[in-house]
């Protein structure tokens, strides 16, 4: 099932939306050009992971060495602050931390135009719930064109 979140001109970097996908809390985040939805439940204690702070992996070469990895942050719960992978969904904290994870969606950018195609072969002359038959006439109908980009959740 794909789930039309919004355009992706309406993400800034940073930006995140908290959505429903079939009857599911996810939150999707654009991160520089990356986009990026996750379960908004913490497998720790089901608080509300997508509403947590991201921030860059600290990394260590040695004692008193650090730096920020500029690679895809960490994702911390605001209920007791455990950090999962916002791309994998690991876990990276807490006990058991590696068999727990957060449930993550495949995202995409499609354009406009693929949707609409998309949304064009699903319909058909098949019978409807009512059991009509199609009938001889077809009204006018103007094309439409969707030429932007947008951002789709897949569950």
């Amino acid at each position: 099932m794909r789930v039309v979140v919004g355009r992706a001109s309406e993400f800034a970097n940073g930006d995140r939306r908290i959505v429903d996908v079939n009857g599911k809390s996810v939150g999707v985040f654009r991160v520089d050009d990356t986009f990026y939805a996750i379960r908004n439940r913490c497998p720790h204690q089901f608080g509300p992971l997508c509403v947590g702070a991201l921030a860059p992996r600290a990394v260590s070469s040695g004692p008193g060495q650090f730096s920020m990895d500029p690679g895809v942050p960490l994702l911390a719960c605001p209920w007791h602050g455990w950090e999962y992978d916002l791309a994998t969904g690991q876990s990276f904290m807490g006990p058991g931390h590696g068999n727990v994870s957060a449930r993550r969606y495949d995202v995409s950018v499609l354009p406009g135009t693929e949707l609409e195609s998309a949304e064009q072969s699903a319909g058909g002359a098949a019978p409807g719930p009512d059991g009509r038959v199609p009938g001889p006439y077809v009204a006018e109908t103007v094309p439409v064109f969707i030429e932007e980009e947008y951002v789709v959740v897949e569950d």
